[in-house]
């Protein structure tokens, strides 16, 4: 039997190495981040949808989309950060769901929808379970400003933009505290697989 495990996470909070660990071990990742960049893709929904609201604007010289231009129009308005979220998340949602059933169909026994905004589009719907890898703000801040250059503010910003990891905690079945070293990030992972799959258990 299948088992399906929603996966979250602040920005910045580890999520990745958390997603990444996982499926060396085995689980098949469901990311709905790579899923929005294949639909982003000249051509895809997301892309069409994208230029027709914004205009050309928002391309680079080839024709890709500029993530930063749209990031930037999206955390300083609040009306294009909701026109955005009306419009993808269905797209990316449908796409999701595709997948996961072809994933099910064939006998994966442990998929993770690895899914940044998984409580605030109710995604978690989806899941048996969710696993949520938390840092404290200030561990938040500092990486994300040191990972994607970000000054202090638009950084802040962008944290801000999200449910605040208090309340995710409040939700979530299983925790990741990822203010320590990798390897401690590691080895609750293992913890959480082998519970997930009974590894061990006769």
């Amino acid at each position: 039997m299948t088992r399906v495990i929603g996966l979250t996470g602040g920005i910045a909070s580890g999520k990745s190495t958390v997603s990444g660990y996982l499926q060396t071990r085995g689980a098949v990742i469901l990311d709905a981040d790579a899923i929005a960049r294949d639909l982003s893709r000249p051509g895809g929904t997301i892309y069409t949808a994208y230029v027709n609201h914004f205009g050309r604007k928002i391309l680079q010289p080839d024709g890709e989309l500029d993530r930063r231009s749209i990031g930037q129009l999206v955390f300083s308005s609040s009306v294009e950060k909701e026109w955005i979220d009306t419009v993808t998340h269905p797209l990316i949602r449908a796409e999701m769901q595709l997948r996961l059933q072809q994933k099910k169909e064939q006998g994966a026994a442990i998929i993770l929808l690895d899914v940044p905004l998984l409580f605030e589009s109710g995604w978690d719907k989806m899941a048996e379970g969710t696993c949520l890898v938390y840092v404290d703000e200030s561990v938040q801040l500092a990486r994300l400003m040191a990972r994607n250059g970000y000054g202090h503010e638009e950084a802040l910003a962008r944290i801000r933009a999200q449910m605040p990891l208090s309340e995710k905690k409040k939700r979530a079945k299983w925790l990741i505290d990822n203010n320590g070293d990798r390897s401690a990030v590691i080895e609750q992972a293992d913890r959480l697989w082998k519970e997930w799959t009974h590894e061990g258990l006769s």
